[in-house]
């Protein structure tokens, strides 16, 4: 298969060769203006659901999980992580034990190179906690996570919990020991307690800015010691609604390029249309007409996102005067590269998981995705 278009990275056209699944061949060519740029694959950290289908659900089952991924194609994501959230162990060890008997599918096992589990060790605090729900949030139990690990035949890459329990250093030193990335979020810890997470191995602070009191001391506290340490890769959800633009343009400047991704933090209801929608697996939630999803009966704490990250990428430019390069490479190789996975860049050798696109059109609207390429497969045709 051969495809053409621009370069993301240098604007350069060329014409790309892929056979067996990588790139084979390079070559310089002529386009015209209406040609397509070609970017890698997009690498999603967090994804709770899509479609009206959690990934915390009793009646999760393999199909359902083929699922999802599929609907992920049309916007450009060929790797993600499924995410479970703070529940009971039983709900998250049916999650687990359903997501790794799912990767035994080719289709599932290309898209899916491990799991996220967020929570249940998160603080219990309101804002902090944001949707997950009171009466599951706990402390860390390393017992419980091996019984979770084994369920899910060791594919958990990412666990978020908040350092503040006593006990959560020692927990994060016997995670990251296993090749597990810790990440903090959802939490209410001192300065004390975040630098003794980040000395135990934690690397990653998960959607950074959110999960948070709604007021907060000005300083210190937990954002801005996250902020400043510079042993911890921030992930950011810039879909205009987490986080303003001159949040997103400070912790950009802040953390630095390289010490920042992006991610979808999609849930299960994203992609429905606006309303009231009960019982999910975080309560009872509501999505504004804006696809702002928030906890029902109130504005200010929201339950996940509804935008993918083809927002965020058209975002991050805007708001913290990125070229959009680097913003592609936040959701794609930087990603792939924190949970040490292959991913689609453009160079010989490479997996062929890529994205034919059309730069935002308005200063609204996201990256336009034309072709999701698989493993050299084309799985989506806009």
């Amino acid at each position: 298969m051969q495809i053409q278009g621009r370069r993301y990275d240098t604007g350069e056209a060329v014409q790309i060769s892929i056979a067996d699944g990588h790139i084979r061949q390079i070559e310089p060519t002529t386009v015209d203006d209406g040609s397509p740029w070609i970017g890698p694959g997009l690498v999603d950290l967090q994804i709770n659901g899509y479609g009206g289908q959690e990934f915390n659900d009793p009646a999760l089952d393999e199909q359902r999980v083929c699922d999802i991924g599929l609907a992920m194609d049309a916007d450009g994501v060929t790797s993600y992580l499924p995410t479970a959230t703070t529940h009971s162990f039983e709900m998250l060890h049916h999650v687990m034990q359903t997501l790794a008997a799912a990767c035994r599918s080719p289709e599932v096992a290309r898209r899916v190179p491990g799991f996220h589990l967020e929570g249940p060790y998160m603080s219990p605090e309101d804002g902090p906690r944001g949707a997950h729900p009171l009466e599951h949030c706990r402390p860390p139990d390393w017992d419980e996570f091996q019984r979770l690990q084994e369920a899910a035949e060791g594919r958990i890459k990412i666990i978020t919990l908040s350092p503040e329990y006593d006990n959560g250093p020692a927990f994060i030193e016997k995670a990251a020991a296993s090749g597990v990335l810790v990440a903090i979020g959802h939490t209410a810890a001192n300065s004390e307690q975040i630098k003794a997470a980040v000395d135990a191995g934690a690397r990653m602070s998960t959607h950074l800015g959110n999960g948070a009191h709604g007021q907060l001391r000005r300083h210190p506290n937990y954002i801005w010691d996250q902020l400043a340490e510079d042993r911890l890769v921030a992930s950011l959800i810039v879909d205009g609604h987490h986080l303003p633009p001159a949040v997103v343009k400070c912790f950009v400047r802040g953390k630095t390029i390289d010490r920042c991704v992006l991610v979808s933090d999609l849930v299960g209801m994203a992609g429905m249309p606006p309303g009231e929608y009960a019982n999910t697996s975080i309560g009872d939630i509501e999505i504004l007409e804006n696809g702002r999803i928030v906890v029902a009966g109130q504005r200010q704490y929201m339950a996940g996102a509804g935008l993918p990250m083809t927002y965020g990428i058209a975002n991050l430019p805007r708001f913290a005067d990125v070229p959009l390069a680097t913003a592609i490479d936040l959701a794609s190789r930087r990603p792939a590269e924190l949970i040490g996975v292959p991913s689609g860049a453009l160079e010989v050798g490479a997996v062929a998981d890529l994205i034919l696109f059309q730069p935002p059109a308005d200063d609204v609207g996201p990256l336009r995705i034309l072709t999701t390429i698989n493993a050299g497969e084309v799985v989506y045709q806009a």
